[in-house]
């Protein structure tokens, strides 16, 4: 039922629930609030098929899958394949372009099995491939790749001997794999397994561009990049192919022009650079086939489409166009023959398709202070209250609208008194509480009064943030959003359910580990960044859910064990045409045991260890058995529950 409006207030619609968590913005279609306040997730963008996300938390409860969860939509990944293959066939088509479009996912961006299997199986229909940086990466794609010869393997990264060998035997097995030299040194190894093995190898090079990137990751491009080769060495690597007769070896040029580019004019500026330098190196004669353009291919997290750095100002297809015609057009000038073009546009791909759910376990809130403002009812204590108390009593007496900035100050000064008096001993504890009351209740006032104004005072600016409640939220920041703490990545967030009602309360969120660093005090807005979020009240026994959206990129592969917290569950949803959702895979999260052997514990001893010192308990008389064999059942369960906490 939605809650009633309050005198003066229009009734509370799920359409201004989507407009005030910007739903349209970021959801791109994907997500949207139903009529009975739930978030809904729409795999292929229409309104004719969809979930209702909270009725799916309530069926993992039934199922005894408690939050936090991941939950992954395999259709919104099959979508997002389609539409980046649509919007490169579309642009082809428009540019007359005379070559094919395939993209690699890196499986860096989301290297869980079941995404990587899920993208490889969706992607076949558009001879899609997979991109390694590694070679625990390379040895699981290889064997992935059973049977599908015709299915690039782009190999990235640092290459030592064996890595090399191993992608030079793939080589052997039909695979169609690249390794790109990312440093000379590679060259040198890719010529000596391949005579070893009698290959003549596919090669690639990857280019040191003097194109800058943009945002968080501007300097992973350009000229001080980590990898890549400067122009002088690919010369020289073109001049010892020649020299060994393997010059059409030489199949692909790549870059890497950064990550998460918000700005469309800097994949432009690197597109056109990497073209001219693809139109060179086939006059040199290269036996060039493939234009890599790396990743970069933003994802729009705030849903601004603006030069934000957890923006971008273009689409999809915007991105497309830009890619094909910058392409075209040089090789049109030059005379050379279009390559197929290749992008790595993991983020892209991954980030819509999961959603972190965590259920909240309680909040504080500092305008839950109430005050009469006299002293006969707010002071049970015998004496006359020291001044600064007095001056509290008068500054939550006197507010008005204009008087609200002298207020604060007044409020400020007076707390800041009592303080020092109450360290030098001159005022109880009981009085220090009064005046905390006092000062909290009075900052309470002013904020409602600035809530009124159409301009709000500079120096009252900062009260939403400092009134705002703290929700402790069921996950853990380091583990679950770590992009979040680390680089400050915005998130959308909100409540996945009430959204037929008014949001009441303003609040950050705070995980349950125990480091002041793990919290989320910035979100999604109209204009910049918001400081606290819009949400509703929440009883001692409520239940009460929050999500986290487009977190399908990078945040499982970063997150850390942070006081071992692990893990957590994760579900692959599908939407089927006559069942409605169901269930495809289910991934338990981490237990307690499985955390402590991350860590090195030995956990078989663990368990012999308590049931010890129970049995010294039982000797010395302070435990009886029943208890002992209940402790031992308590401690023996919790080491294989989840790591999170759950309902009693």
């Amino acid at each position: 039922m939605a809650a009633e409006a309050k005198p003066g207030l229009k009734p509370w619609s799920t359409e201004d629930s989507a407009e005030l968590y910007q739903v349209a913005a970021w959801g791109k279609g994907y997500f949207g609030v139903n009529p009975a306040g739930h978030v809904v997730v729409r795999p292929d963008t229409t309104g004719a098929r969809e979930i209702d996300l909270f009725e799916v938390v309530q069926g993992l409860r039934a199922r005894d899958l408690t939050t936090p969860v991941v939950v992954r939509f395999s259709d919104i990944l099959a979508h997002r394949l389609r539409h980046l293959a649509d919007a490169f066939a579309q642009a082809i088509a428009e540019n007359e372009y005379r070559n094919a479009y395939a993209a690699v996912f890196p499986i860096k961006v989301n290297q869980q099995r079941l995404v990587v299997e899920e993208v490889f199986r969706y992607g076949a229909d558009h001879g899609f491939g997979l991109e390694v940086g590694s070679k625990p990466e390379l040895l699981a794609v290889m064997a992935m790749t059973e049977g599908s010869s015709d299915r690039l393997i782009i190999c990235n990264g640092f290459k030592d001997d064996s890595y090399i060998e191993t992608a030079i035997l793939a080589t052997k097995l039909g695979r169609t794999i690249i390794p790109v030299v990312e440093n000379f040194t590679e060259l040198h190894l890719i010529l000596k397994h391949a005579e070893k093995h009698g290959v003549r190898p596919r090669i690639g090079v990857r280019v040191k561009l003097a194109s800058e990137g943009s945002g968080r990751w501007r300097d992973s491009a350009g000229e001080k990049s980590k990898f890549g080769l400067f122009i002088t060495e690919i010369l020289e690597a073109i001049e010892v192919l020649r020299g060994r007769g393997m010059l059409d070896c030489l199949q692909l040029v790549h870059c890497h022009p950064g990550s998460q580019l918000q700005d469309i004019r800097r994949v432009k500026d690197a597109i056109n650079e990497l073209a001219h330098v693809y139109a060179e190196l086939s006059n040199l004669g290269a036996g060039l086939r493939y234009i890599d353009v790396g990743g970069g291919l933003g994802v729009d997290y705030d849903g601004s489409g603006t030069n934000f750095p957890s923006s971008m100002n273009y689409t999809v297809g915007e991105y497309a166009n830009d890619v094909v015609y910058r392409i075209a057009s040089v090789c049109n000038a030059r005379g050379i023959a279009h390559p197929m073009i290749i992008s790595e546009s993991g983020r892209a791909i991954a980030a819509q398709h999961s959603v972190l759910i965590f259920n909240t376990l309680g909040t504080s809130a500092l305008d839950r202070f109430r005050v009469a403002g006299r002293v006969e009812l707010d002071h049970d204590g015998d004496g006359e209250l020291p001044q600064p108390v007095q001056d509290l009593f008068e500054a939550y007496n006197t507010i008005s609208a204009r008087r609200l900035v002298e207020c604060y100050h007044d409020a400020l000064t007076a707390r800041e008194q009592v303080l020092q008096m109450f360290n030098l001993g001159l005022v109880s504890l009981k009085v220090r509480g009064l005046a905390e009351r006092l000062f909290w209740a009075t900052c309470a006032r002013i904020r409602d009064f600035c809530r009124k104004l159409d301009e709000i005072p500079d120096e009252l600016a900062g009260l939403e943030e400092i009134l705002s409640d703290i929700y402790f939220c069921n996950f853990s920041v380091f583990q679950s959003l770590p992009d979040s703490w680390a680089i400050e990545q915005l998130f959308p967030i909100m409540p996945i359910h009430r959204l037929d009602e008014r949001p009441a309360r303003k609040g950050v969120l705070a995980d349950i580990t125990c480091d002041s660093d793990g919290k989320i005090d910035r979100f999604v807005s109209h204009r910049d960044v918001k400081r606290t979020l819009e949400l509703h009240e929440v009883g001692h026994d409520d239940e009460y859910y929050l999500a986290v959206f487009l977190v399908g990129a990078y945040q499982e592969t970063l997150g850390d064990l942070h006081n071992l917290f692990g893990d957590t569950h994760v579900v692959h949803i599908r939407l089927h045409e006559t069942a409605g959702w169901a269930i495809d895979e289910i991934v338990k999260g981490d237990t307690a045991n499985k955390v402590l052997e991350y860590m090195e514990y030995d956990v078989e001893e663990l368990y012999p260890a308590l049931a010890r010192d129970c049995e010294r308990a039982i000797r010395e008389g302070r435990m009886t058995i029943v208890e002992s064999q209940a402790l031992k059942r308590f401690y023996e369960g919790e080491l294989n529950g989840y790591a999170y906490l759950e309902p009693a």
